[in-house]
Formats: structure tokens, C-alpha cells, sequence
């Protein structure tokens, strides 16, 4: 990637971006969002902005930690096709990369598409011998046009950080730099060639699922050829059923691996809507791999503790986890986080299994965190859309397979194969022998915290946690009242003084009284800032 894509427009490019950028501002003027953001209007402007825009909405539809989810929901209505280009311009891309014309690399390739997305568009063609492939075509001069409007877009919101309200309701400057990163990752084809390359070996015991495989020698960062997939698209159930498929049994096999990939692989496809899950022979097909979920060991460890302790109703645990997992923003109220997931359990808790929607619980999760100065990995944002996706394909095939069900008995299974008898015999003696050591220690201990008591060398410190906004809402009302007390003393002063006669006056008052008025009435006006400033 060539160093100025991050960089602003060099100066020889402002007469190229200058009409770009009126346009933009020309389309947030008529949309609305200058004035009065709505999810709606976001959508309708990113729409007719085009394909980079469309590609930014998409991967900002998943950052439910971010976005408040009503704008996150609305970004999921994104159109996924765009309009497609001429079939020369496609010819024109494949003849560069290979330097080469198209017949001496392909026998034939259908001049339209298959589909059209921002990024790129799909061709069916077939090699020499005859071997029907895929070509995934890159749009020529994407990443060129994106990285112009990402500078563009930097410059908008410092306009409207300014002049409109859009910066303080959606924090895109936040994320702006994350989503040009996972944009450029989806434009090198070949980081997709390792995605499909990676996802076929953590699946390769799986016999009923595959992707399709990659030709590698004719693959480059701008084209993807790959193995034609034949098939029947997963909701498309009665061709499903009139070629002998069960699909409850294609949803229940297709909700076990995608538990798999998130609680076992850590290594999950982020954008599992019908359109990339065929059927073929037996096996459920996935495709499209340019967007995909990774965790850390230690993030799906702290994921499946999250489960149990849901699961437990462990408020505890639970919002431990939540704090180890995230990063903490801001001050932390322990008490109001404590009472949120006291909350979310008990509204769940006692709900069956079966009737759990996992996609919600993950995004409430999130809001939690979000709202408690919480910022969770950006891989429990993608799961959270995931899982909210997936949920909305079984809900389509087989709406009796529950989520939250083969998740629960993924997890009750792992932790059955992984009981050792003799491990935690061992573990148990050795909690043992630590708990009669600590137990012989503690009467020394507390023979030293008694003779340091009577010297007078104890101290005791005491955090109330959660009290800190009480206590402020206190000294605000104290310091009111006060105020009010100075307010009618020098109202009353004042009615005093205006009696006298001797003196210099102003307004036809003694000076001292008219002086104690004007104070007054300052007092009194600050008062009424404060609690109107409180009403608000």
C-alpha cells in the first residue's frame, strides 16, 4: 500500500478531491444528519454515497459497541449488490494481473456476473482442461477511491465536529482508521486464499461441511479463483426437501459448527447470511471469506466463563469476566455495573433454553459494557452480528434448533471430556494443604493485627463503592441551599439599609443597599441557573 492512502490528499490532489468532498456534503446537507441524526437517514445517505461508503456501513453494522444498536440494525438493510461494471473493465483487470490476455489464461469467462458487491464482482469462467472455476474480480482502482474518501470522510467530520450534531451522537472518528484496516484486509485476495485455506484444516474432521477450493497458482491481492460451487442455497427450502434433504438436520449440523468455530476454532465466519451458505452432496458449503472473526486462547476462554456463569446466574463471575475482558474507558461504577448484570441475569435466567435468541444476549452484553466505560475486542462485536445472523438463518430453515441450546451442551461436553480423575484428586489435596496452612497461620496473624491495634499502628481503609454519585448529588444540594441563605441575607440587608437617609445614593437608594440588591439579585439569578441547569 503506497504511504499517502494514509495520509491527507497532497496538494496536487485537492482540485481531484474538492468535488468529491461537495458531493458529500452536498448528500449529509439533503439527508438531514447535519440536523437531526436518525438511523434511517444514515442508511438513505451512505446508499447514495456509493460503493466505499456502502463497504464502511457494512463493517460498522457489526460495531454494536460503538453504534448505538438501533443505528447497527439499520446498517444491516445495506444494499449487498451494487451496480455492476462493463465486462472490458473486468477483462482490462484480469489482463494486468497476469499479463497476459484473457484466452491464453481462461477457456471462457460469462460476460455477466454473478453477483456485484462494493469490493468486487464474480464471474463464472472455466480454465483450459475445461474445470469450471470462480473469478472474484476487484473493482479497478478501489482501494485508491477508498483511501481518497477515508481522508475525505476525516475532513467531513472535523466539519461537523464544528457545525452539526452527527460527531457527538456517532463516534465514527473512533473508528474510522479500524474500518480502513479491515477494508484493506478484504481487498488482498490472497489474505481470503488464507481464510479458506485455514477454515478447510479446522474443519477437515467435519464431513458435512466445506468451502470451496482455491487455485492458488492463478490467484493474486486482486483476483480469487476458485472452485465453482454448485449447489442450493440454505433457505431455499422447498428445492432443499425436493432433493431429499432434511432441513432440520442441515440447521442443528450448521448451528454445531458455527459453535465450533467461535467456542473451539476461535476462528469464525463474520457474515453468515444465507446468500454464503449453499447445499451440496451432504455437505453445507461457506463461502465468502474476506470478513472474518478471530478471538485470542484467552477471549474464548473468558467467552465460554461468560456462558457458565450466565448460566449459574454467578452475577460475580460474570462481571468479572466482563471487566478482564474489556478495556475500561473511563471511571468504573462497580455498584450500577453489578446491578446492570443483576439485571440482564435475572430477566434471562429464568427463561428456557430453547427460547434464548444468543445474538440479543451478546449485544445486550455489549450495551452493558458500553454503558459501564467498557470497551469489549472488536471480535465479540463481530460474534455479537454473527450470532445475530445465524440466529435469523435457523429461524428461516429449522425455527425449532435453538442457538443457546447445542451452545450450552457444547460447553456441558467439553467439560465432561475434560474431567481427570487423578488431576483433580490432586488439585483437591492440594487446595486442601493450602487451606490448613493458611488455617495454622491465621492465629499468629491475628495475635500481630491485635498487637498492632493496641499501638495504635492499624489502619483501616474503606472505599464505598458507588457512592460517589450520591455524595455529589449532596454537596450540588448543600452548596444550593447555601446559596439560598447568602441570597435572602443580602435581600433582607439590603431592605434594611434603604431605610437610612444619610450617605451617598445610586438609583435613589443608599449605596450600601443598592450595592446589597444588585448582589442579590446575581445570587438569585445563579440559583435559578442551577436549578433549571438540574431540571435538565
Amino acid at each position: 500500500m503506497k504511504q499517502q492512502q494514509n495520509n491527507p490528499a497532497a496538494p496536487e490532489d485537492q482540485a481531484k478531491t474538492g468535488p468529491r468532498l461537495r458531493e458529500i456534503l452536498g448528500v449529509l446537507r439533503r439527508s438531514g444528519l447535519l440536523t437531526r441524526p436518525t438511523p434511517e437517514k444514515l442508511r438513505t445517505a451512505i446508499e447514495e454515497l456509493g460503493p466505499t461508503f456502502i463497504k464502511f456501513g457494512q463493517i460498522l453494522s457489526m460495531r454494536a459497541d460503538i453504534l448505538p444498536q438501533s443505528y447497527c440494525d439499520e446498517l444491516t438493510r445495506l444494499r449487498t449488490e451494487v451496480r455492476p461494471l462493463p465486462f472490458e473493465d473486468i477483462r482490462q483487470v484480469i489482463e494486468e494481473e497476469y499479463g497476459a490476455p484473457l484466452q491464453r489464461v481462461f477457456a471462457q469467462v460469462d460476460r455477466e456476473p454473478v453477483g456485484s458487491a462494493s469490493i468486487a464482482q464474480v464471474h463464472r469462467a472455466a480454465l483450459p482442461d475445461g474445470t469450471p472455476v470462480v473469478i472474484k474480480v476487484q473493482r479497478p482502482g478501489i482501494r485508491e477511491t477508498m483511501a481518497r474518501d477515508v481522508v475525505l470522510m476525516k475532513r467531513v467530520l472535523r466539519l461537523l465536529s464544528r457545525v452539526g450534531r452527527l460527531g457527538d451522537t456517532l463516534d465514527f472518528s473512533m473508528v474510522l482508521d479500524e474500518m480502513w484496516t479491515a477494508a484493506q484486509q478484504e481487498m488482498d485476495f490472497l489474505l481470503e486464499a488464507e481464510h479458506m485455506e485455514t477454515f478447510s484444516k479446522l474443519n477437515a474432521g467435519v464431513r458435512y461441511v466445506t468451502c470451496p477450493r482455491v487455485e492458488h497458482r492463478l490467484t493474486t491481492s486482486r483476483l480469487l479463483v476458485m472452485e465453482a460451487v454448485d449447489g442450493v442455497r440454505i433457505d431455499c427450502l422447498s428445492e432443499l426437501k425436493a432433493a431429499g434433504y432434511d432441513p432440520a438436520e442441515i440447521g442443528e449440523k450448521l448451528a454445531e459448527n458455527y459453535v465450533k468455530q467461535v467456542l473451539d476454532d476461535a476462528f469464525f465466519h463474520a457474515d453468515p447470511h444465507p446468500g454464503n451458505l449453499w447445499v451440496r452432496a451432504g455437505k453445507i458449503v461457506w463461502l465468502d471469506f474476506g470478513m472474518m472473526g478471530r478471538l485470542s486462547a484467552r477471549d474464548r476462554d473468558l467467552l465460554r466463563r461468560a456462558i457458565r456463569a450466565m448460566a449459574a446466574e454467578e452475577i460475580d463471575e460474570l462481571k468479572t469476566v466482563v471487566l478482564t475482558l474489556g478495556v475500561v474507558r473511563g471511571k468504573i461504577n462497580h455498584h450500577r455495573l453489578y446491578t446492570d448484570l443483576d439485571d440482564f441475569v435475572t430477566r434471562y435466567g429464568s427463561m428456557d433454553l430453547g427460547s434464548l435468541d444468543m445474538g440479543v444476549l451478546v449485544q445486550e452484553l455489549l450495551q452493558i459494557a458500553q454503558g459501564n466505560n467498557i470497551a469489549l475486542p472488536a471480535g465479540i462485536s463481530m460474534l455479537a452480528r454473527g450470532m445475530v445472523t445465524i440466529e435469523g438463518v435457523l429461524t428461516a430453515c429449522c425455527p425449532e434448533v435453538s442457538l443457546m441450546q447445542i451452545i450450552s451442551r457444547h460447553i456441558l461436553a467439553d467439560q465432561t471430556a475434560g474431567l481427570d480423575a487423578e488431576k483433580e484428586f490432586r488439585q483437591a489435596l492440594k487446595g486442601l494443604h493450602g487451606f490448613f496452612g493458611r488455617g495454622v497461620e491465621l492465629p499468629a496473624r491475628l495475635h500481630d493485627l491485635l498487637k498492632m491495634t493496641a499501638k495504635g499502628q492499624a489502619k483501616l481503609n474503606v472505599e464505598l463503592t458507588g457512592s460517589e454519585e450520591p455524595l455529589d448529588r449532596l454537596d450540588r444540594m448543600i452548596n444550593r441551599l447555601a446559596l439560598g441563605l447568602v441570597t435572602a441575607a443580602l435581600l433582607l440587608g439590603s431592605c434594611l439599609m434603604a431605610t437610612m437617609e444619610a450617605g451617598p445614593r445610586l438609583w435613589g437608594l443608599p449605596l450600601p443597599a443598592a450595592v446589597g440588591f444588585l448582589l442579590s439579585l446575581l445570587a438569585g439569578a445563579a440559583l435559578w441557573r442551577a436549578g433549571r441547569k438540574k431540571r435538565k
